[in-house]
């Protein structure tokens, strides 16, 4: 299997293709794009069986990308739409697996005191949670309004408990119908560092894209369906490098109009030799950008209302 070193299936899918020179879907893989307005599209890519699983490492379900440019100076009206686009997409995904009255517990993964990794603690302090309020003081909650509760477990070296133990314990005690699960990704694109969002129904395995995997959480450890939501906050320096070698030799192209050598580059994905070359130093660094504080609130606030309003 490739080593994609990103949790996102629509990469996987181009690298993929690209490395096997595909014009075509591959075989067992579909997929749509849809531009909501000049920031924001959404592509939806699906695994329809086995063969899309090995080809991309990623397991047979749904799995919608959000885009959204220009997210670091995004003004409210901005946000709020991207949060509607979001909102949309994750209520469709929820009623394939329950009803409108089905309990969902929203689970915010990551550490709050690392900013790339502290998205999910953060959404969980802005989730409407309504579990307690419906128990214990129904008279004051509207007829129909689904039971919703939200937890930040931790993560592994803070409480020495896998995160997957500690879920699997509340969902046996309150048992909801859903689980929604909040964490950071990496990429191997610079461009989608908190720009973009994954939505899918297949679960999640923390860690993974910066090579510390957890035990998975998904249907299969938990016993009800999981839906993750995660946002990519680093890349490896050797996607940075690879990244900007591109860039580099389009600038050459551009202004050379021609040289088959720089074409040649530009076509290869470089990213296995640049990270060989950075590994023996210990240089391949997981690098964020210097506005992740911003980009972090703006998606904390778009990934909160999203959940908000579509559950």
């Amino acid at each position: 299997m490739y080593n994609f070193r990103t949790d996102l299936a629509s990469e996987r899918r181009d690298i993929y293709q690209k490395a096997n020179k595909l014009e075509n879907e591959i075989d067992g893989i579909e997929s749509e794009k849809e531009e909501i307005d000049e920031n924001i599209k959404v592509e939806r890519v699906k695994i329809t069986n086995e063969n899309g699983e090995k080809a991309i490492g990623k397991p047979v379900g749904n799995y919608i990308t959000i885009d959204i440019k220009k997210l670091k100076i995004a003004q409210e009206e901005e946000i709020e739409k991207a949060a509607q686009t979001l909102s949309n997409e994750l209520r469709n995904i929820i009623d394939t697996h329950i009803d409108k009255q089905g309990e969902i517990l929203v689970v915010g993964l990551g550490n709050i005191y690392v900013t790339p990794d502290s998205l999910g603690p953060k959404v969980i302090n802005d989730i409407e949670v309504t579990r307690h309020v419906i128990k214990y003081l129904p008279q004051y909650v509207e007829e129909g309004t689904r039971m919703v509760s939200a937890i930040s477990p931790g993560v592994l070296g803070t409480t020495g408990i896998e995160t997957v133990e500690i879920l699997k314990g509340i969902v046996d005690n309150i048992k909801p119908k859903l689980v929604i699960v909040i964490d950071a990704l990496a990429s191997r694109s610079i461009e989608r560092i908190s720009s973009t969002v994954q939505i899918s129904d297949t679960g999640i395995v923390p860690g993974a894209g910066v090579g510390n995997t957890r035990s998975e959480i998904s249907e299969n450890s938990l016993g009800i369906p999981v839906v993750a939501i995660g946002i990519p906050t680093v890349v490896e320096t050797a996607v940075l490098v690879n990244d900007s070698l591109d860039l580099f030799i389009q600038k050459l192209q551009d202004e050379a109009k021609s040289n088959d050598y720089l074409n040649k580059l530009k076509e290869e994905d470089n990213y296995e030799e640049i990270k060989q070359a950075l590994l023996p130093q210990d240089y391949n660094l997981i690098v964020t950008p210097k506005e992740i504080d911003d980009l972090i609130e703006n998606m904390t606030e778009i990934v909160a209302q999203g959940i908000n309003n579509s559950v």
